[in-house]
């Protein structure tokens, strides 16, 4: 006889590429848990600025992965099944040693027995480095806690079958002007739908259809079975 548990996410937005739209991501999946949840943990993984701590200075923390002290205490902020929601900005050049790291400390099976739902949220761009990035969190990360971030803004059309063989979740890219106005500090997503009631305005629908995917993300990814 089955049982459902809770567990406890933990979102891990990633590339091996620069400018990809990852910290974007963050920012709306941070928003969408502090709305769904009431609470949230953000932790920035970056060296160039405006980074997630910029836009989301309630929410986030600064990390390090330079030294063994700074990725341990990653590592074991993490691991805590606290029912706490925790989403990494993963920045770029952190890659190798964050994942470096998660597998040395078999990170996914102490997850499990932490009763912590890791999640992988990966952002390719078509060039090798992202393909072969992913060849390696495919052998490391279960199938359904891998999921590939279509993000049309970089990938600009249909997305290359190495990526589109796994789980996807699709971001539609913003025009040029409502890109330049959610790239704004001050900007905020469940702001700006509170602000807005009309659903029928591009931003707006963008947003939801958005917030919607990950809802559902957070449904699955938070019903153990046991």
């Amino acid at each position: 006889m089955s049982r459902s548990l809770h567990r406890t996410p933990v979102y891990i937005i990633c590339s091996p590429r620069p400018f990809v739209g990852k910290t974007l991501i963050a920012r709306l999946l941070s928003e969408f848990l502090q709305l769904a949840r009431g609470s949230v943990t953000a932790f920035d993984v970056n060296v160039k600025e405006p980074s997630l701590l910029d836009y989301l200075p309630q929410l986030t923390e600064t990390a390090e992965v330079d030294d063994t002290f700074g990725k341990m205490q990653l590592m074991d902020r993490l691991i805590i099944g606290d029912g706490l929601a925790k989403v990494i900005d993963l920045g770029f050049h952190a890659f190798d040693e964050f994942f470096g790291t998660f597998a040395e400390v078999g990170f996914i099976k102490e997850a499990a027995r932490q009763q912590v739902a890791p999640v992988v949220l990966f952002v390719p761009d078509s060039d090798r480095n992202s393909a072969r990035d992913y060849a390696m969190l495919q052998e490391m990360i279960p199938p359904r806690q891998l999921i590939v971030i279509d993000n049309e803004h970089v990938m600009h059309g249909e997305l290359p079958r190495v990526f589109a063989q796994g789980r996807v979740i699709r971001i539609r890219a913003l025009p040029p002007f409502l890109k330049t106005y959610v790239d704004r500090l001050s900007f905020s997503f469940t702001g700006y739908l509170r602000a807005e009631p009309d659903a029928s305005t591009e931003l707006n629908q963008w947003i939801r259809k958005n917030y919607t995917s990950f809802r559902d993300l957070e449904l699955e990814m938070t019903q153990a079975r046991a």
